[in-house]
């Protein structure tokens, strides 16, 4: 049984958890902590619900800072990732059990890095998108669902600090407090609607997606970088920001708070070579930045070098197989643009007549590609493949499939 409230009646004004229902635990940052924590794990019974905390913007890179569990039978753990030697204890103590997250796709690369993989998965996010919930963040949906709300006042604190005060840990454990009955809640929703079996095929795509491909030339991605038109910019920008990674994985904190990006791009665009030119940029005259300023010199001076030797990168161009932006269809293929702009119309239709957002039917990406350049020739079975093998899932193939098709072959007429 559980110890989570029924389904919220109508119009009832939402009930504040400020505690779970069964105390707040202590961390967990001992391997003895740890093996203890397991075994409760492995003896408890039904899915667990898993919950992950990250220091982003504050610590390098997305590790988790903090994992929390909850299993009938074993209560909540919050386990210290940062002071164990891996989690291994716990991915075998959770073999064959589902995980309950909440946007899974934000924690599992975390949690993977920890060695933590789930066999089976429920992600209440998307089913409340499946289910057709107006809104889908957490705290909305268990208003929604079972008409409570959490306290939440440390979304944004810094989970690398230790020891972690009694609030962050309250915080940390409401997360994955009501998990469980909400899954059910959204269960007994998805089944009422016929949708239960898309959720899990949406659940499984999660589960097994491959890890994202790294960006090509990540500096690109400064804010502020696209003001750089001449190549001596760019390379100095290249230099800069290889620098300003460099330093911040050593010092394991995140490179904005190093130098901010709007600062490597002035510096990109000045190009000061003397330590008091430097110090006239913006974010570059505190006593932090002023001790590694040798450091930014040097990769000024050898950006500017690559340039010299015409090794500077170049302009931004298109990358990828996929289309030109929409923008342009009309002027390079009309008749791409009739397709898309009657393909989108009715798949929004469909999506809306089904009470789910239109990317949740069919990706954006994968309608643009198959209204560019379609399968020859054209029909049922050469769409389904197309939408198959840019991984859409069967229930979005059968939902769409024949919509996708007829537009294919008969798109409006311009103007319509």
């Amino acid at each position: 049984m559980t110890d989570a409230p029924e389904t919220a009646a109508p119009d009832a004004p939402p009930r504040l958890i400020a505690t779970p229902a069964g105390g707040v635990p202590r961390l967990t940052d001992t391997r003895a902590g740890l093996e203890a924590c397991a075994a409760a794990l492995a003896a408890g019974t039904g899915p667990v619900a898993v919950d992950a905390e990250r220091a982003s913007g504050i610590r390098y890179g997305q590790r988790a800072m903090l994992v929390q569990l909850k299993r009938e039978g074993a209560g909540i753990w919050l386990v210290d990732p940062e002071a164990l030697d891996g989690l291994a204890p716990l991915q075998e103590a959770l073999a064959g059990v589902e995980w309950i997250l909440h946007a899974a796709s934000q924690d599992l690369p975390c949690l993977a890095e920890q060695g933590l993989r789930p066999d089976r998965l429920f992600d209440t996010e998307l089913a409340a998108r499946v289910s057709g919930l107006p809104r889908v963040g957490l705290a909305a949906v268990l208003e929604e669902l079972l008409g409570v709300t959490l306290a939440k006042e440390h979304s944004a604190a810094d989970w690398s600090v230790r020891p972690l005060p009694e609030a962050m840990l309250t915080y940390a454990a409401l997360d994955v407090e009501l998990l469980v009955p909400l899954r059910e809640a959204l269960i007994a929703r998805l089944e009422a609607d016929g949708k239960l079996a898309w959720a899990e095929q949406e659940f499984e795509h999660v589960r097994t997606a491959p890890p994202p491909t790294p960006k090509k030339d990540p500096w690109r991605g400064t804010s502020g970088s696209q003001t750089l038109r001449r190549p001596v910019q760019r390379a100095v920008l290249k230099r800069l920001w290889e620098a300003r990674e460099d330093l911040a994985r050593h010092r394991d904190v995140a490179p904005g708070r190093l130098i901010p990006d709007r600062s490597i791009v002035a510096a990109a665009a000045a190009q000061p070579r003397t330590v008091p030119a430097l110090r006239q940029t913006s974010g570059f005259h505190g006593r932090a930045a002023s001790r590694e300023a040798p450091r930014w010199i040097a990769a000024i001076r050898a950006g500017v070098e690559d340039a010299e030797r015409d090794d500077a990168p170049a302009a931004q161009i298109r990358t990828g197989d996929g289309p030109p932006p929409p923008r342009a269809w009309k002027d390079r293929d009309p008749v791409a643009d009739r397709r898309l702009r009657t393909a989108k119309a009715r798949v929004a239709r469909r999506a809306e007549q089904l009470g789910m957002p239109t990317e949740n039917l069919l990706t954006p990406d994968t309608l643009r590609r198959i209204c560019w350049t379609p399968p020859a020739p054209i029909t049922p079975e050469t769409v389904d493949a197309f939408l198959t093998e840019r991984g859409a899932r069967p229930w979005q193939v059968e939902n769409v499939g024949a919509i996708v098709t007829v537009a294919l072959l008969d798109p409006d007429p311009a103007g319509a």
